[in-house]
């Protein structure tokens, strides 16, 4: 089955002014976070500590892959040679399978550690070929039974030889998949320790990077697309005009408020990212597919952030779900920190004002809210 991200991709590389957006559940956190990667389990209390199971995790990817609302979905290594190559759940799917490539010592969030603290070192757990194929070597037959799609990922801290060590790195991983045919998605980090760069001229030292570290590289080793932290309007406005064959996307980051993730991928988009990348803020939503379902909505243009709000909460009510926060607390920017660790030297998200609904939400009654979402989602 053809891919939808293939088929967005082609759009935008050839007309920059479409309305394509792509979605990605990241769903990579076994690479991170150990025991605590799958997330809150529902019968979870804060005293107890008690996690989803990694089957329980797999079990949700599984059903995130038949809803096909997402464009990408990004595993471990051993998630994707269970689901892609032993199960072949993606055969028949739109939904393109991707695996994380690489994980650098800034995603090492370890209970009792201090690894995400220090610049961050590269290193590579899965190799291409386990991502293809499932083991040390691959035949070119067997080049397809897996992911043919990666994460690499980036973190420059502004010092001379850790950054040179890390730019060595990547032109070794390149010239990898080039050789082994195999794409990749290039996520650039802000720098995980504190004063590298001044505030004010992070996002300039991140673009800067980005479009320095690959004028070198030909169309045979290029990224598909970026992933980066949001830093603002002027910024990511500035990295789409620079080169329509850099596609800019946005990750996540922190949990944060329902409202975080949609005006979050509503403002990415205004300004030229063409696709959203969310781990946590999917996982750790009351009900995962009714929150992609409304992250669609956003990034098609059928709802404001606000207008999914309300109705997601709408939607959890039907289920009889509690949600975490009431409908007000929820439609609140908090600024969640964009790090895997949430250190407070992280750069956070910036926050905006909320945008206005043609609704006057304020002077409806909870059942005349509910129906106008309903009529909304049906048309």
């Amino acid at each position: 089955m053809q891919k939808t991200l293939d088929q967005k991709i082609a759009r935008i590389l050839a007309d920059s002014y479409c309305k394509e957006f792509m979605l990605a559940d990241a769903k990579d956190a076994d690479m991170a976070f150990g025991i605590a990667a799958p997330g809150k389990s529902p019968e979870h209390h804060s005293q107890e500590g008690k996690y989803r199971t990694l089957a329980e995790y797999r079990e949700q990817i599984r059903q995130v892959i038949h809803q096909a609302k997402v464009d990408i979905v990004l595993m471990s290594a051993s998630t994707n040679e269970l689901l892609t190559i032993e199960e072949r759940l993606f055969d028949n799917s739109p939904v393109t399978p991707a695996a994380r490539a690489n994980d650098a010592t800034d995603v090492h969030v370890i209970t009792g550690g201090h690894y995400i603290d220090q610049p961050a070192r590269p290193f590579r757990t899965a190799t291409i070929d386990h991502i293809q194929c499932g083991k040390y070597t691959c035949q070119p037959e067997e080049r397809k039974l897996g992911a043919n799609l990666g994460l690499y990922s980036v973190t420059f801290t502004n010092d001379l030889q850790l950054d040179l060590h890390t730019l060595e790195m990547f032109k070794s991983f390149r010239l990898e998949a080039e050789q082994k045919k195999f794409r990749y998605f290039l996520e650039v980090f802000n720098p995980n320790v504190g004063q590298a760069v001044p505030p004010e001229k992070l996002g300039q030292f991140i673009n800067d990077h980005i479009v320095r570290d690959l004028a070198g590289v030909t169309k045979a080793g290029r990224p598909l697309f970026l992933k980066v932290v949001y830093q603002g309007p002027k910024f990511m406005e500035q990295l789409a005009s620079y080169d329509p064959t850099l596609i800019p996307g946005i990750l996540g980051g922190a949990s944060g408020t329902t409202l975080d993730a949609f005006q979050l991928l509503a403002d990415a988009k205004k300004y030229g990212a063409r696709i959203a990348l969310y781990g946590r803020k999917i996982n750790n939503s009351e009900h995962q597919l009714a929150f992609i379902s409304f992250l669609r909505l956003v990034a098609d243009g059928d709802l404001a952030p606000t207008e999914a709000v309300e109705a997601y909460h709408g939607v959890l009510q039907k289920l009889g779900i509690k949600p975490y926060r009431s409908l007000q607390e929820d439609l609140q920017i908090t600024n969640p920190a964009v790090a895997y660790g949430g250190s407070s030297h992280q750069v956070t998200v910036p926050a905006s004002a909320a945008k206005k609904t043609a609704q006057d939400f304020s002077k409806m009654t909870a059942k005349e809210k509910l129906d106008y979402q309903r009529k909304r989602l049906r048309s």
